[in-house]
């Protein structure tokens, strides 16, 4: 394996790992063996929920085994239309939910952070510091300020408690993300600009924002990933069957009092992974080289 030297970026490090390949027969295969090993441990729920969405109820807790007896495809189409409503509504809902805060969190994080990384304002340093203190509060501890103060704008079963503060820089961590990789880019892009007569407006959409492009794909993807699952905020603000997003949607398939369809509910569990399977597997690339340029920086 070739030296990391710790001069080396995180990316050249990473990239590095790709020297494995140069090790000695033996030590490759027991590393191999031993990825191969933590994978079909890291994927035997997913694999087990798959083999469920196949297999009749009553065989999906008595027979634990990834292949079913017999095969009940059935659950797919009884789980699309089995809930009151068909599924594809509480999928249109969450894909509503997520696009929206995505936007919303890309352009209020990035102007909160170009803000902290550009400009000098009385208690920056405090102001800074407050922000970051917030990464420390469990959503538990805000959640009755937060449901008071949306029940008063009587925004209760809307998507509004779900989109609206995302425009308003609420998430921590991308600003920081954000502010460590704004650091980065030479002030000298900015002062050049000014000498051709941008404004600060002018400089973040034409330098800044081109250039933070990792960043942005970085926050792009948690956020659909994190809203898209999120269930606790989505459980307090939404009341109404019609308007359920897939994590809610997915309990309807679940009867204390009755029997619960759980063919259908993995069924319908294994589609909802779709969205955010396709948008790790197409943006992957983007998200490495986000997480190297920006969040692995002291």
């Amino acid at each position: 394996m070739s030296a990391i030297t710790p001069s080396a970026s995180p990316l050249q490090k990473l990239r590095s790992l790709g020297s494995v390949r140069s090790l000695p027969g033996p030590r490759r295969i027991l590393l191999h063996t031993l990825l191969i090993g933590v994978a079909l441990v890291m994927l035997y729920p997913l694999l087990w929920m798959l083999s469920s969405s196949l297999k009749p109820d009553t065989e999906i807790f008595t027979h634990p085994g990834l292949i079913p007896n017999e095969l009940h495809p059935r659950n797919y189409s009884e789980g699309w239309s089995g809930s009151g409503n068909s599924f594809s509504l509480y999928i249109t809902n969450s894909l509503i939910v997520t696009i929206g805060a995505v936007i919303g969190n890309v352009i209020s994080c990035s102007l909160a952070a170009y803000a902290f990384a550009r400009f000098e304002f009385r208690g920056k340093k405090i102001w800074f510091g407050l922000m970051l203190g917030t990464l420390m509060l469990p959503l538990q501890a805000t959640l009755i300020p937060q449901y008071t103060i949306f029940y008063n704008l009587t925004w209760i079963n809307t998507f509004l408690p779900l989109i609206v503060p995302k425009f308003l820089a609420t998430d921590a961590f991308f600003i920081f993300l954000m502010v460590q990789f704004i650091r980065s880019i030479p002030r000298e892009l900015d002062q050049a600009a000014m000498m051709d007569g941008a404004n600060p407006l002018q400089i973040y959409v034409r330098i800044i924002l081109p250039l933070m492009k990792p960043a942005l794909v970085t926050t792009t993807i948690f956020t659909f990933i994190w809203t898209y699952d999120d269930f606790l905020s989505q459980l307090v603000y939404l009341q109404q069957n019609a308007r359920f997003t897939v994590p809610l949607g997915l309990t309807l398939f679940l009867d204390k009092t009755s029997g619960s369809s759980y063919g259908a509910m993995f069924a319908m569990s294994t589609l909802a992974l779709a969205p955010t399977l396709i948008c790790f597997l197409v943006f992957q690339k983007r998200l490495v080289e986000g997480l190297a340029t920006t969040g692995m920086k002291g």
